[in-house]
């Protein structure tokens, strides 16, 4: 148990599935896990437990933001033993040829700050995907034929953007898709060894406009919890 995380030694497996909401934890443990039991609840921030195809598996939220996930993470990893850690959430998508539904895969992530910053101090340090976690999550979505993008993203640390200057030139560089975590989980399983990769699904479009509605993200986001899931068993 620590601060954040009521589980017991043992609740968390070794592999960890990351939504920023809580109710999507709940949902993503519900619909693919079997035999699911919440290990976590403090400050209504919900983690299960179950097991894939015999595997044992934690789908822990980590709230919105990397401040939020910074803490989930590192308490995750240092008291609870994950390894494998994988984000699954929303992005709006930063290239055309990019489609609401389809999926990303964050190979690098850009970003202004993260909670690592301090540590970093004057360098930019690149954090980036595990390659074996990468490579599986493609074959994955591959055999699927689902829709999917491999490369840059970019961790904003704000949602309502006033830097319209800054989502060009991530355009303007390829990066394919925004959003608020990844870049800080990068950087934690690079400081402590573990795998990391964020799967995203395209929930909105910063250059074609549109977004998917509630009811539309959830049925959506089912493709992205299997890859997930089929990366990290892989």
């Amino acid at each position: 148990m620590t601060i954040h995380i009521g589980a017991k030694p043992g609740d968390i497996a070794e592999t960890v599935l990351l939504p920023g909401d809580p109710y999507r934890a709940r949902w993503a443990a519900e619909t693919f896990l079997d035999n699911p039991v919440c290990v976590n609840e403090v400050r209504g921030m919900l983690g299960y437990t179950g097991t894939w195809r015999g595997n044992k598996v934690t789908i822990h939220g980590t709230g919105m933001g990397m401040p939020s996930l910074s803490i989930y993470v590192n308490e995750l990893i240092k008291d609870f033993g994950a390894k494998t850690l994988i984000r699954i959430g929303s992005a709006g998508a930063m290239q055309a040829k990019i489609n609401l539904r389809d999926v990303v895969l964050g190979m690098t992530c850009t970003t202004l700050s993260t909670p690592s910053r301090g540590i970093f101090r004057d360098m930019n340090f690149a954090p980036c995907a595990d390659w074996s976690l990468l490579r599986a999550a493609a074959a994955s979505a591959e055999l699927r034929g689902i829709p999917t993008h491999i490369g840059g993203i970019y961790s904003s640390d704000v949602f309502y953007d006033e830097r319209p200057d800054l989502n060009e030139q991530m355009i303007r560089h390829g990066i394919l898709a925004v959003e608020m975590e990844a870049a800080e989980l990068y950087a934690l399983a690079a400081r402590h060894g573990c795998r990391a990769l964020a799967v995203l699904t395209i929930s909105d479009h910063l250059i074609n406009g549109g977004d998917l509605t509630s009811d539309e993200r959830q049925s959506s986001f089912g493709d992205m919890v299997e890859i997930a899931l089929e990366a990290a068993f892989a």
